[in-house]
């Protein structure tokens, strides 16, 4: 019984049927404000991996726009996470708005640091590897394994979790971005803030691409690299 009330419960959540009361208060917005920040940092974030699962398509012609994009997200990644972290350290310390509102769901709970541990062990992971060069990220690594595979294995965990994730959260957060999320009975409030959350996202998007710029040519070494299966070989040019 109990795991059919979760089921029904994660079925609800990922329709858009349940409802959470986020209040709208202050100039941020409040809880609410923080929810807008968070699916439009989330629909970010879903553009630009899936531009980069594309890059995997042809990952020897196209390495540097799969570094380009591996750098960009960075920043949105660390927004999100901050986001998501905020909500939950205000519940916890009982903040009174964010208690009214709820924790989310159980599933989701126990989701959500995996979503933060396999992304962010991703990208660090993929930051190691410019970082090193492309030798190097064959040779070393930790518990015997070379940072390439421990790139790679982080991808397969980070993708079984953001697509869970995906799942349960993209219905949800398109009612939030297109205004059709109500945190009270009636038409949905104005949250105010607004210009406020555009201004951190630009500024998140601003320094992922000054970011970007100043260490894609770190990378270079990876752009003379063969790829078989996943797996970099050195190429020696003639």
């Amino acid at each position: 019984m109990e795991l059919q009330r979760l089921g029904t419960e994660l079925l609800e959540e990922a329709s858009g049927r349940s409802h959470r009361t986020d209040a709208v208060l202050g100039r941020t917005g409040g809880p609410a404000g923080n929810a807008r920040l968070t699916a439009w940092t989330g629909a970010i974030l879903f553009v630009l991996f899936v531009a980069e699962v594309v890059t995997l398509l042809d990952v020897r012609g196209l390495i540097s726009w799969h570094v380009a994009l591996g750098v960009l997200l960075v920043p949105p990644a660390l927004l999100k996470t901050a986001t998501t972290g905020w909500r939950l350290l205000r519940y916890y310390t009982r903040g009174r708005p964010y208690v009214e509102a709820g924790p989310p769901i159980l599933p989701l709970r126990l989701l959500g640091p995996l979503v933060v541990l396999t992304t962010l062990g991703l990208l660090g992971s993929g930051l190691v590897l410019i970082a090193l060069g492309a030798q190097r990220s064959r040779e070393d690594g930790v518990a015997g394994f070379s940072w390439v595979n421990i790139h790679q294995g982080f991808f397969i965990l980070a993708g079984v979790a953001l697509g869970l994730h995906f799942l349960a959260r993209a219905v949800p957060a398109w009612m939030i971005i297109a205004g059709r999320r109500k945190e009270s009975p009636g038409r949905p409030p104005r949250v105010p803030g607004g210009a406020g959350r555009l201004a951190v996202i630009a500024l998140t998007l601003a320094v992922a691409g000054v970011t970007t710029a100043l260490v894609l040519p770190a990378a270079s070494s990876w752009q003379h690299e063969q790829f078989d299966g996943g797996f970099a070989h050195h190429h020696d040019e003639p």
